[in-house]
């Protein structure tokens, strides 16, 4: 019991519980507020790690529930702004809402293989430095989006010159196909590891447990 109930895995847990709440507020225009949530989940996010390995906090559950928390922020975040695009009066932003199911597939797909490593009772590839400078660049042209994109940004209704171009030079296209790059490296760099605990591990202990019965 002790090791579920660390503060790591508490702050794992109200992070789970902020992405109902950062949806709702989106989704009621409240976007400085969605901001705020979604800020404080990131940073958040930075702390439990910290805090697990700096006091020895590390447990079977936090490894679970850190990268279960990172995966359901995107989701929305990606479902959101499909949504958000794809509702557009913009012609260009509607064009290029695709590109959020990319990132919401890639997300679904790692969620539906870290579901089945988790009945096969192996825990997922831990991050590596692809997957960290992807999820961080992802929360940082999220909160740019937030604060000064088309349509979306908290800020323009007091400074609307702050909005992030879609043309003549596509800022915003730019930015997010930078991050779609990223992801996908990330993605890719996982895939090894997520095989070797799918495929091969799998493999050999069948073998064992043949060996035994013979």
């Amino acid at each position: 019991m002790k090791k579920i109930l660390t503060i790591p895995n508490l702050i794992s847990f109200v992070r789970i519980l902020m992405v109902p709440l950062f949806a709702w507020l989106y989704l009621k225009n409240y976007l400085l507020a969605a901001l705020v949530v979604l800020v404080l989940s990131a940073l958040s996010d930075t702390l439990d790690g910290t805090i697990a390995r700096r006091f020895n906090m590390i447990s079977d559950m936090g490894k679970w529930l850190d990268p279960l928390a990172d995966k359901l922020t995107q989701l929305t975040l990606a479902v959101l702004m499909f949504l958000r695009f794809h509702g557009s009066t913009n012609e260009l932003m509607q064009k290029f809402a695709w590109v959020f199911l990319l990132f919401l597939g890639k997300e679904l797909l790692m969620l539906l293989v870290a579901l089945v490593l988790m009945l096969k009772k192996k825990r997922p590839s831990a991050a590596e430095i692809w997957g960290k400078a992807a999820t961080v660049m992802f929360y940082v042209i999220m909160g740019l989006m937030f604060l000064v994109g088309p349509e979306v940004g908290a800020l323009l209704q007091w400074w609307p010159r702050l909005e992030l171009p879609m043309a003549p030079v596509p800022v915003v296209q730019i930015l997010v196909m930078a991050n779609l790059v990223l992801t996908f490296i990330a993605f890719f760099s996982y895939v090894p590891d997520t095989c070797r605990k799918l495929f091969k591990e799998g493999k050999e202990e069948k073998d064992e447990k043949e060996e035994k019965e013979e």
